[in-house]
């Protein structure tokens, strides 16, 4: 952690008279999101009939060609409503959403949440038994899929046995004029609508902690679990990120690229452009290469990201166009604080909204006061604890209790369970236990375990550390994964970096490999890479191995798929990528051998 990143009370007095100006919808939004009556109707379906009477004429929906206004894009909803309620649909019940990227998905959704009825937001780069998993995972009553998903949908149909006529169909073109023609199996929803009332129906009311998404998790290490966003979550993200930290107008364009079955858009980033009866200007998906054409296109005033979508538009060649964006703000997670300043300067991107939490936690941090390298503060009750960092697990004392980490200290972060932050957690009541400390201060209480470790910063502020099962051990020292991955991916011939622990025979721990990708016109040197990373690392964090591969595969949501790396680890013979290996002893990388891989594993070489 760099002293910079340490928040004192000069900085602190410094940023809150910046924003002084917005203080009362900073209170109003950090309100919204602790305070929520249990018996006080909220919701989605509300959110946007309110955003409809403040702002009817404006712009909703931005997607290619197409705009669609708060006015019109309410009255499609309502169209598609009226068509589920004679479905046979009522409160409680649930629907597979297997579209990507487009307007049809959000209006469905809205559609369903005015009923009560709860979204399964399907992943659709599933395939295969992965996608029977997540589609079997609930109880589906009904599924509605895009065109461009029918052929995964059928490759798993027999397994998931939908109910006769339960199976809703969208063509992949904008619907309101062009319904399309389904294939057989498939109702047209498109057609289904026509001369369905555009009325506001009568909305079934939903509570806090009424079901309003299932997001299923990304299945990076194994097959995905379900985790459940309420209604009253939903609001929470819409008061602490769309009013208090964002702050967006009706005079402002979203650009959103991040894949609308993950939390951090459907939840955070339509939350936030409803709290200003925004645009929301929808990518199909996210392109390196066109992403500042695109801001252009729409006229973008403000951007969602995750770290890896700043990164691959920091190894985008500089161009005299970088700075000619309306962006002022962004709002998203991970970015590291290697490139955090460096981004913004590049891009002239005031204000960093960083934020932090997990779909299935009860606890979320804004950086409402734009503080560099931090995912901010939470309103809400957390703690930083000690644990075991072989295990993980969090450290009891003599009496039974745990211990708090002390100022500015690395702890296992925990989120408090009462009334005002209720644990959603996922559809499997084992799993959602799985995940819960009893008696961590005081016998009867409960707490949220996130599995994350944060480094507190001072004045209730917070800097992400790493993920427990990212960090491995070597030399008796703790390594973070995240941590050796920007420093690696620092380096100006690496574009992108994989960090991991192997197991090496007769060792303790897990040596540390990296996969790394070449930028563009750059070449590798084995001496050069260790010298590098030997001036920025102590010697037991200097990775052993390093695979380097022409791309690394990424989920949906940009997170690294770690796990076929991992069982590759640095066998030569798993892979045609390089490996290159650092011998105990030696100053420069030199690639690996069967015979040195061999000599490795029986002990020839002694680490």
């Amino acid at each position: 952690m760099s002293r910079a990143d340490v928040i004192t009370l000069p900085k602190l007095f410094f940023k809150v008279a910046q924003e002084l100006p917005h203080i009362r919808s900073t209170a109003k939004g950090l309100l919204l999101s602790a305070r929520q009556k249990s018996d006080t109707p909220l919701g989605l379906g509300l959110l946007l009939e309110e955003a409809v009477e403040k702002n009817p004429h404006g712009i909703a929906i931005a997607y290619e060609d197409t705009r669609i206004s708060y006015q019109d894009f309410n009255a499609w909803v309502n169209q598609l409503a009226a068509v589920f309620r004679k479905q046979g649909l009522i409160k409680g019940d649930k629907v597979a959403v297997f579209v990507e990227n487009r307007p049809e998905l959000l209006a469905v959704v809205a559609a369903l949440s005015k009923l009560g009825v709860v979204a399964v937001m399907v992943n659709t780069s599933q395939k295969g038994k992965v996608l029977l998993h997540s589609l079997t995972l609930v109880d589906i009553d009904a599924f509605v899929v895009g065109e461009e998903c029918v052929a995964a949908f059928e490759d798993v149909r027999e397994g998931v046995a939908p109910a006769e006529d339960s199976v809703f169909w969208l063509a992949d073109c904008d619907t309101l004029k062009d319904a399309g023609t389904a294939p057989s199996k498939y109702r047209n929803l498109s057609l289904e609508i026509k001369r369905k009332s555009k009325q506001n129906p009568e909305l079934i009311e939903t509570y806090p902690s009424d079901h309003c998404f299932y997001i299923f998790t990304s299945g990076t290490t194994g097959l995905p679990k379900a985790s459940v966003i309420s209604h009253g979550r939903f609001v929470k993200a819409y008061g602490g990120f769309g009013i208090s930290a964002m702050r967006l107008t009706p005079d402002d364009i979203f650009y959103v690229t991040l894949p609308f079955y993950h939390a951090t858009a459907l939840v955070i980033c339509w939350g936030c452009a409803l709290a200003g009866t925004s645009t929301l200007a929808m990518a199909r998906r996210f392109s390196a290469s066109k992403f500042w054409d695109d801001v252009r296109r729409f006229d973008a005033t403000s951007m969602a990201y995750v770290g890896e979508i700043c990164r691959y538009l920091m190894n985008n060649p500089p161009s005299p166009e970088d700075r000619n964006n309306r962006v002022t703000k962004m709002i998203g997670n991970g970015l590291r604080p290697a490139i955090w300043r460096d981004f913004k300067k590049r891009f002239d991107v005031k204000r960093v909204m960083e934020l932090y939490g997990a779909s299935e936690g009860n606890i979320g941090f804004t950086n409402i006061l734009n503080f560099d390298n931090t995912v901010g503060f939470s309103p809400v009750k957390y703690e930083l604890v000690k644990y075991d960092k072989e295990t993980g697990a969090p450290i009891r004392n003599r009496k039974g209790f745990m211990e708090k980490v002390g100022r500015h200290g690395v702890g296992l972060m925990l989120g408090r369970i009462d009334e005002k932050t209720p644990f959603d957690g996922y559809t499997s009541e084992e799993k959602s236990e799985a995940v819960i400390l009893r008696d961590v201060f005081k016998k009867g209480d409960a707490w949220f375990n996130s599995g994350d470790i944060l480094r507190d910063l001072g004045f209730n502020h917070a800097q992400f550390v790493d993920r427990l099962g990212d960090t491995f051990r070597w030399k008796g020292e703790n390594v973070s994964t995240t941590e050796l991955e920007g420093v690696v991916a620092d380096h100006p011939a690496i574009s992108e970096s994989v960090a991991f622990g192997v197991e090496i025979p007769n060792t303790n721990g897990k040596a540390g490999m990296v996969v790394v990708t070449q930028a563009e016109q750059q070449t590798l040197d084995g001496q050069e890479l260790y010298e590098f990373l030997a001036g920025q690392l102590p010697s037991y964090a200097i990775p052993l191995f390093v695979r380097i591969t022409d791309s690394l595969a990424v989920t949906g949501t940009f997170k690294y798929q770690k796990s076929d790396l991992k069982a590759a680890g640095f066998n030569p013979d798993k892979t045609e990528d390089d490996v290159w290996v650092l011998l105990p002893g030696e100053t420069a990388y030199q690639p690996m051998t069967l015979e040195i891989y061999q000599d490795i594993r029986s002990g020839v070489y002694r680490y």
